[in-house]
């Protein structure tokens, strides 16, 4: 916390806007425009989760249809698919982000289009840990087939690519409050829109689609997804501290980089180029069993010993039992990555004395 937060909630509770809707909503939804930069509407929503499932509706999906969803990712990217009756086509990642391969997304799109005789509805690539897809090869394709995409940004908040802050480049994107993102709002999400129109539409939707009447009347399925003004009001005071967080979250992965990467058989997930800027919302490092001398398993057990809690990265989707018979278009990449990697500590709030007592098991293996 960044100790304005509570100036916020005491705002909210002091003018009664304890509800799904306020001043802190509007304020922070306004924040996060001239944060992004572009001529964008963001609608504040209750998890990023949510603004997946929404801008899937307004991109169409329904039952049967087919959404290429990168595979190496956390289960809220693909699960709304499924919550429309939709079916998940896996996308393999490269090795150089981690992120979706833009061959291998070309070749489902052809292939899908023999198989089916129609185009997949969606695109949706995720800037994993952080570190940015390669945008302008994704938008490339998709503009080549007339596929819209939907832009995972929820770990990359502050990331940019080219420039331009990531969550701006897709038709939609959605950001993540979670209590372990960049910024927190307890929970919630929003969803990046390209137009006030479409963002009044998703606000239709997040509050149970009711239509303009003196009384209740519905002539839509709708949801109950509009983020509360007290999060909000959270949600504004850690805005506040954004670039403080980024900053000190590529601090600490400089730190590790420094410390580890000269060590035999340990790689960094790390900018490719001057193109990508990760916020380098977690640090991740792949190890090699035959050259750092231990495996994976062995690091993340003896961190566990000194009360460090790592964890293995993302199991990709295509491996996953609930999305066994999905089809998945790549190599082996993300399973590599799922077998050798690790998410070390990364939090805003660690002390360099913290890092090093992490280094300093890495170095004892």
């Amino acid at each position: 916390m960044g100790g304005h937060e509570q100036k916020f909630i005491q705002e909210a509770f002091d003018t009664n806007w304890v509800v799904p809707l306020g001043p802190n909503v509007d304020g922070f939804e306004d924040d996060l425009e001239k944060f992004l930069g572009e001529e964008l509407h963001v609608v504040a929503l209750s998890s990023g989760t949510a603004a997946i499932h929404l801008a899937l509706i307004m991109l169409g999906v329904k039952p049967g249809d087919e959404v290429l969803c990168q595979s190496f990712t956390f289960a809220a990217s693909a699960n709304p698919i499924t919550y429309l009756g939709g079916k998940p086509v896996f996308i393999g990642s490269e090795p150089e982000t981690w992120n979706m391969c833009p061959k291998a997304l070309e070749e489902a799109i052809k292939d899908r289009i023999a198989k089916t005789g129609n185009k997949p509805k969606a695109i949706i690539p995720v800037h994993l840990y952080g570190m940015p897809a390669k945008m302008n090869e994704i938008m490339a394709i998709a503009k080549q087939y007339e596929i819209p995409v939907l832009e995972d940004a929820a770990e990359a908040l502050g990331s940019e690519y080219e420039g331009r802050k990531c969550g701006t480049f897709g038709d939609y994107a959605c950001l993540s409050f979670n209590g372990n993102k960049m910024i927190t709002t307890s929970g919630g999400g929003a969803l990046v829109c390209p137009s006030e129109e479409t963002a009044k539409r998703v606000m239709f939707y997040a509050t149970q689609a009711r239509d303009q009447a003196p009384h209740y009347q519905h002539s839509r399925i709708g949801y109950n997804y509009r983020l509360s003004n007290i999060c909000a009001g959270i949600g504004r005071g850690q805005m506040m501290v954004l670039d403080e967080h980024v900053a000190r979250r590529r601090q600490i992965h400089a730190i590790y980089k420094q410390e580890l990467e000269k060590l035999p058989g340990i790689t960094f997930l790390d900018n490719p180029s001057d193109t990508f800027n990760s916020n380098h919302w977690l640090t991740c490092i792949v190890i090699n069993p035959e050259q750092a001398g231990f495996t994976r398993e062995e690091l993340r057990l003896a961190m566990e010993q000194e009360n460090i809690e790592t964890r293995p990265l993302w199991k990709p989707m295509h491996l996953q039992p609930v999305f066994a018979n999905a089809p998945y278009y790549g190599d082996d990449t993300c399973e590599r990555m799922f077998n050798d990697g690790l998410c070390l500590p990364s939090g805003s709030a660690l002390t360099d004395d913290d890092i090093m007592r992490v280094i300093g098991v890495v170095k004892g293996m």
